[in-house]
């Protein structure tokens, strides 16, 4: 099955067919059946205002306000060694982390790292320490569900957690997205995006499990002690769900992308999950994906999509107000914050070759200013649809600034 390395949203296609007979069956299995996954894709793309497409794990280009451009992959070896080019006065300090042709990568003082092989792997996070990266893997599994009283076959792209070592070492499973009762029947959920709470307990995900039953591709959290899957409920627009969980260094929030539509046109929009009060809020209006926060809690970097394409943006967290265009190219995305405030690297594609850059921000918030833009990678083809990761030791680190402790003062329009 063709793999698919756009910015994603939600990875499934249109509510099962069971459900307007009140027989409902796993979305996933649903898709399987159809050989619709990379059309799913496709269709995600439209409902999130027209991403970089990204065909294979090679290049891509940006997406026009009739849909994502068609393109064909450009071959790149899977050991190819990364180098990045950095402009005269700039250094980028600690380890940056990747996803290219379907293994992790990471890269630190100007050399890439092939982290896993087999070629099934996408989305790494870092665990606060550095000392650890989640991802997601997957293998194809055969599958049966039953469809008006008949039992079919099909195939399935299984996801499942992993984490690995950054030393080196297996990779072991955290939490497996099969889902094999007894009996006939097998079937499968879907795990996005797990990125790891700051006091290294709570995983944050977007899925369907345990149950895709009774739950569209949503905001849920995932126990590492107690191995219990949570769903805190946030609200969505049935069957778009949620994408993109990033938590605030604190620990105290967690942003997220709340995915909705008008007609054909996507209207994603980030909110805020308050974890004590069991609350959210909207952080933007329609227009804005991939939220990282900076280092004090009180911006975030952001993909801002309009008609023209994607670009990355700075965003007060308390307000959701625009206060820097990082990038004007409508080919940027994907965007997180170094560590120490400083720096934000995000994924771009030219001449349908996807890598990474970087902004140096020159002075302090809300009044930054851009001073320079260089390439982190050249020619790479990486992974559009994995976010990219970045981890500084603490002792590389300025002193922390306390993050806010107030709600929103204003909700954009979330209508």
């Amino acid at each position: 099955m063709t793999r698919s390395t756009r910015p994603p949203a939600r990875q499934a296609g249109p509510r099962d067919a069971g459900a307007a007979s009140g027989r409902r069956m796993p979305i996933a299995a649903v898709l399987a059946i159809v050989g619709l996954l990379v059309v799913g894709f496709g269709t995600v793309s439209l409902l999130t205002g027209d991403l970089p497409f990204v065909s294979g794990s090679g290049g891509q280009g940006p997406g026009s306000s009739n849909g994502p451009a068609t393109v064909t992959r450009t071959p790149t070896p899977s050991n190819l060694v990364v180098v990045p080019t950095e402009a005269p006065g700039i250094v980028v300090p600690g380890t940056l982390l990747y996803a290219k042709d379907g293994n992790i990568w990471t890269q630190s003082n100007g050399t890439a790292t092939q982290v896993t092989t087999g070629g099934q792997d996408s989305m790494p996070s870092f665990a606060p320490d550095g000392s650890v990266i989640y991802f997601v893997r997957t293998r194809r599994v055969n599958g049966n569900w039953k469809i008006n009283g008949v039992t079919r076959a099909y195939q399935m792209d299984v996801p499942s957690m992993m984490s690995v070592p950054i030393a080196g070492g297996d990779p072991t499973v955290v939490l497996d997205g099969l889902i094999n009762p007894p009996g006939s029947l097998k079937w499968m959920g879907f795990i996005r995006e797990p990125v790891l709470s700051p006091d290294g307990r709570t995983i944050a995900m977007a899925s369907d499990l345990p149950n895709p039953n009774n739950s569209d591709v949503t905001i849920k959290t995932y126990d590492l002690k107690t191995k219990k899957i949570t769903n805190p409920r946030l609200g969505q627009v049935p069957p778009l769900g949620h994408q993109d969980p990033a938590w605030r260094p604190d620990g105290l929030r967690l942003a997220y992308v709340r995915n909705d539509r008008d007609g054909a046109k996507g209207i994603p929009r980030i909110y805020q999950y308050n974890p004590a009060t069991k609350k959210s809020t909207a952080i933007t209006g329609p227009g804005y994906l991939h939220p990282s926060w900076s280092p004090d809690g009180r911006y975030l970097a952001v993909t801002h999509t309009t008609a023209f394409g994607t670009d990355v943006s700075i965003l007060d967290a308390a307000t959701g107000a625009e206060l820097l265009s990082v990038t004007g190219d409508g080919a940027s995305w994907a965007p997180v914050w170094s560590p120490k405030g400083d720096q934000i690297a995000y994924l771009h594609v030219e001449d349908q070759v996807v890598d990474l850059r970087l902004a140096q921000l020159d002075g302090s918030g809300p009044t930054w200013t851009i001073k320079d833009t260089v390439d982190l990678t050249t020619s790479a083809g990486l992974d559009g649809v994995s976010r990219p990761g970045w981890f500084i030791p603490a002792d590389q680190l300025p002193a922390p600034t306390a993050a806010p402790t107030t709600a929103p003062t204003a909700s954009p329009s979330a209508s």
